[in-house]
């Protein structure tokens, strides 16, 4: 945490073309103390830090907030919490701590038994999209066709197709599902 600290504070001072000698000047902090904070060596007084903020115009809380660009690129199984519950059948898990930042959609997705006597309403969206059968069997929708799914079945289609998916079995289907675009993800204004 020192040397994030540290480099912050390099980094506001030579943006505002600062040297070590004017820092030192406006928080009364000696030129080697901040030398040896800027690269990481020691640790500072929340008293002293904010008189640095102050000096460099930052809340005191920027030293201590992570960059928006520091997502965690792996995210733990027992972190995934879910997202989505949809008709109380369909749980619905992103696999990515990045969602608003990705081209892909990776989810999990639970499929509790439903009544096969259920009408499954087809629909379509942009894009493409694959599924993998990680348990139980999932009864897929394209288009005219029906396809019965087993663990380690795959399918990958054009969004564009009518399709949906249903659980006719009395044990829940987990699959994996990767959407492309993802629709969770930022529209960048030009």
């Amino acid at each position: 945490m020192a040397a994030d600290v540290g480099r912050k504070i390099k980094d506001l001072r030579t943006n505002k073309n600062l040297t070590l000698k004017d820092l030192s000047e406006k928080t009364g902090l000696s030129i080697g103390f901040l030398s040896q904070l800027e690269r990481g060596l020691t640790t500072i007084a929340i008293d002293a830090l904010e008189k640095i903020a102050d000096f460099l115009d930052v809340n005191i809380s920027y030293f201590f907030k992570k960059p928006e660009n520091s997502k965690r690129i792996v995210l733990r199984s027992y972190e995934k919490k879910a997202f989505e519950i949809v008709n109380s059948q369909f749980i619905h898990y992103h696999l990515t701590n990045d969602i608003e930042n990705k081209e892909l959609l990776p989810r999990l997705i639970e499929i509790l038994p439903s009544n096969v006597d259920e009408e499954i309403t087809p629909y379509q969206h942009e894009g493409e999209e694959f599924i993998y059968v990680l348990e139980g069997i999932l009864t897929l929708f394209v288009a005219d066709e029906q396809y019965e799914l087993y663990p380690g079945d795959s399918a990958h289609i054009d969004s564009n197709m009518l399709h949906n998916w249903a659980n006719y079995t009395n044990k829940t289907v987990k699959l994996l599902a990767v959407n492309i675009p993802n629709f969770f993800k930022k529209k960048n204004d030009i």
